[in-house]
């Protein structure tokens, strides 16, 4: 009996090309993003637009980031396969998906219980069994595995990034995240620590982001 046909093969295609058009140039990060099915990741009234190159729609007044900036965030933190990574802001777990499949293992926060459940599951259903999720307050970061040589926040955060994440940060480690109060003025930033402790940063481009909120739900 033949498999079944992969009803989304010519979207992943055409995200391929997507992604090499903004600006993507690590084949590792466009190799995982074309293995990542991105429908499982969406609610069902929204898969036929699941490979477009745009943000959809989660529950809770959360998205799933359009493909160009997850490929473009993931890029930017140089991930390698002996790394340690942390996501703030799990979400649909698309991202955490993506980015496990380049490095060692990814440490994730969410913290909104329902999105975290749904996520572990999809993280289930896929093998990826190098993701380690927490419900908790992202800003806080996870202080006891720390630290990351990448930390990625997908959320934006008012004004800068909380400091208990850059204090998590390992020296030569990359932080991507977005930042700005405004969501018309958010930047998406990128933030590389230094020996004495200090960061040097990059604005990657204009971003629109969720804000970055404390607590749990």
């Amino acid at each position: 009996m033949s498999a079944e046909p992969d009803a989304y093969a010519e979207d992943r295609a055409r995200l391929v090309l997507d992604l090499r058009g903004s600006g993507v140039q690590d084949q590792r990060v466009i190799e995982a993003m074309e293995r990542t099915p991105r429908e499982m990741f969406v609610p069902e009234s929204f898969r036929r637009h699941a490979y477009d190159d745009t943000a959809l729609p989660l529950a809770l007044g959360q998205t799933v980031s359009q493909p160009s900036i997850v490929g473009m965030m993931t890029e930017a933190l140089e991930p390698h396969p002996r790394a340690k990574a942390l996501e703030i802001g799990c979400g649909s777990g698309y991202q955490a998906v993506v980015l496990s499949q380049l490095v060692r293992r990814v440490y994730t926060v969410e913290r909104i219980k329902a999105l975290l459940r749904e996520a572990e599951r999809r993280f289930h259903e896929l093998g990826r069994g190098n993701i380690t999720t927490r419900h908790g307050d992202g800003m806080k970061g996870w202080p006891e595995q720390a630290p990351f040589e990448c930390i990625l926040v997908t959320a934006a955060a008012s004004d800068q990034v909380p400091q208990a994440l850059i204090d998590q940060l390992a020296v030569g480690g990359r932080l991507v995240a977005p930042v700005g109060g405004n969501p018309l003025s958010q930047r998406l930033i990128k933030l590389v620590k230094q020996e004495d402790g200090s960061t040097v940063e990059t604005e990657l481009c204009l971003c629109r982001f969720v804000p970055l909120l404390g607590g749990v739900e």
